[in-house]
C-alpha cells in the first residue's frame, strides 16, 4: 500500500510542477493589447483619415435582457469607424424590438432578419455567416450579446490584429460570475487555457491542434475570412472556439489569442444548471472525445483532485510522513493556477477555495457529454435540437 501512495504522491508532484510551470510560460505570453496612443485615437475620432473601418456581428436569439447594455458599450466606442449589425435569429422575447430602438437613434446600427436555418447547420454559425455576408467593412468583430466592451476595446483589439500579422485573433474577457455555481465552473475556462495550451506551439506553429479562441470574441479580416469559408466552413458546430481557429489554421493561415480581461466584460450563465448545460453543448467538440477524455482526466485529477486528497489522508495519519513533501508541493502547485487566476480575472474566491470540487464538476460534464454522445441523445440549447458530433 506504502508503494503505491509513493507512486500517486510522486506522479502528482510530477504532474503538478509541470503544470505549474506551463502556467508561468502561458502567462508571460498571454498579454493584453498595448494601449493606443490618446493622441491618436482622439484625432481618429475628429477626422476618418485611416481610421479602422469596423463591422461589430452579433448574433441575437432572445437576447432581450442583454443586448442593451453591449449596444451602448460598443456605440460608445472611440477610434473607430462603425457599423454594428445585429442579426435577429428568429427571438421570441422582444429582441428585435429593443434593437429597432437603437437602430431609430443611432445610423450605425442595423437590424437583419435572420433567415430559416437549413439543416446541417447550428444557429450561432448560421447566424455568423448571414451577418459576415452583410457585413460593409474589412474588419469583422464577431461579438455574442453578452459581451461588453470597453470604450477602446475595438481599436485596440484591430491594432493588435494588424501588429501580430494574424487573419483571426480571439480576445479572451474577464468573465463575471455572481452565483456559486458560476464561480466554481466559469474560472477554469482562464485555469485550463493557461495550463494546457501549449503557448509556444500556438504562436509560433500552424498546428490546428495547437489552436484556441473565446467564440465570444474574434476579430478578422474579411479577406482570410472568405479564404476559409468562415463560420460556413464549420456550420455544424457547436464550438466556433475551438474550431474556427483550426479552420484557419487548416487553410495555412495564422491565428492568435489574447488577455481581454480589461477590454471586454461577459457574464455567460446565471446559475449551475445553466452553465452545466452550456458547457455541455459542446463538450464533445473539447476535451469530451477519445482519446482526450481519459488523458485529461487522469491529468486533472492528478494535478488538481489527489493532491488536496492525500494531504487530507495524511493530516489523519495515513500517509507516510516521507510523503507529505512530495504531496505539499503538489498541493501548491495545482492551487498556484486557480489563485493566480482568481486574483487577475474574476474574484471567485468560493470556487477558488472548492477548486477540487469544481474540477470534478468539470469532468462530470465532460463524461456525462461523451455517454450522451455513444447513446445518441441530441443536445439542447436556445430551443433548437443538435446532433451531438462524433469523437
Amino acid at each position: 500500500m506504502t508503494s503505491v501512495l509513493a507512486i500517486v504522491a510522486t506522479g502528482c508532484c510530477v504532474a503538478a510542477c509541470f503544470t505549474a510551470m506551463q502556467f508561468v510560460v502561458s502567462m508571460l505570453m498571454f498579454r493584453r493589447a498595448p494601449r493606443v496612443p490618446q493622441q491618436l485615437s482622439a484625432s481618429a475620432v475628429e477626422d476618418n483619415s485611416g481610421v479602422p473601418a469596423v463591422s461589430v456581428l452579433i448574433p441575437a436569439r432572445n437576447e432581450a435582457e442583454r443586448i442593451s447594455k453591449l449596444l451602448q458599450s460598443v456605440l460608445s466606442s472611440r477610434g473607430v469607424q462603425l457599423e454594428v449589425c445585429v442579426l435577429d435569429d428568429e427571438s421570441t422575447d422582444g429582441t428585435a424590438e429593443i434593437v429597432e430602438s437603437f437602430v431609430a437613434a443611432d445610423s450605425r446600427v442595423r437590424l437583419l432578419r435572420g433567415g430559416r436555418m437549413p439543416d446541417g447547420w447550428n444557429g450561432k454559425q448560421h447566424a455568423c455567416w448571414q451577418l459576415s455576408q452583410a457585413a460593409r467593412y474589412g474588419e469583422l468583430v464577431f461579438l455574442d450579446a453578452d459581451v461588453e466592451l470597453a470604450s477602446d476595446a475595438l481599436l485596440r483589439t484591430v491594432v493588435l490584429r494588424r501588429n501580430l500579422g494574424v487573419s483571426l485573433l480571439s480576445g479572451f474577457p474577464r468573465q463575471l460570475t455572481v452565483s456559486p455555481g458560476e464561480s466554481l465552473l466559469i474560472p477554469l475556462i482562464h485555469v485550463i487555457l493557461l495550463c494546457f495550451l501549449p503557448f509556444p506551439l500556438m504562436r509560433w506553429s500552424r498546428l490546428p491542434g495547437a489552436s484556441a479562441g473565446c467564440g465570444q470574441f474574434f476579430a478578422a479580416e474579411r479577406a482570410g475570412y472568405q479564404q476559409t469559408g468562415g463560420h460556413s466552413g464549420i456550420r455544424d458546430s457547436r464550438h466556433d472556439g475551438v474550431m474556427l481557429p483550426r479552420l484557419y489554421r487548416r487553410a495555412g493561415l495564422k491565428t492568435d489569442i489574447f488577455d481581454a480581461a480589461d477590454l471586454a466584460t461577459c457574464r455567460m450563465y446565471q446559475s449551475l444548471s445553466e452553465t452545466w448545460q452550456g458547457l455541455l453543448k459542446n463538450a464533445t467538440e473539447g476535451f469530451a472525445r477519445w482519446p482526450a477524455l481519459p488523458m485529461i482526466t487522469v491529468v486533472m485529477a492528478a494535478v488538481f483532485v489527489f493532491p488536496p486528497i492525500l494531504m487530507i489522508a495524511g493530516a489523519v495519519g495515513l500517509l507516510p510522513e516521507a510523503l507529505t513533501g512530495p504531496v505539499a508541493i503538489a498541493l501548491f502547485s495545482g492551487y498556484l493556477p486557480r489563485v493566480i487566476c482568481c486574483l487577475r480575472y474574476d474574484r471567485a474566491w468560493l470556487g477558488a477555495l472548492l477548486h477540487p470540487v469544481a474540477v470534478v464538476l468539470f469532468l462530470a460534464i465532460q463524461w456525462t457529454a461523451w455517454v450522451d454522445q455513444k447513446r445518441g441523445r441530441t443536445v439542447q440549447w436556445r430551443q433548437r435540437s443538435y446532433e451531438t458530433l462524433s469523437s
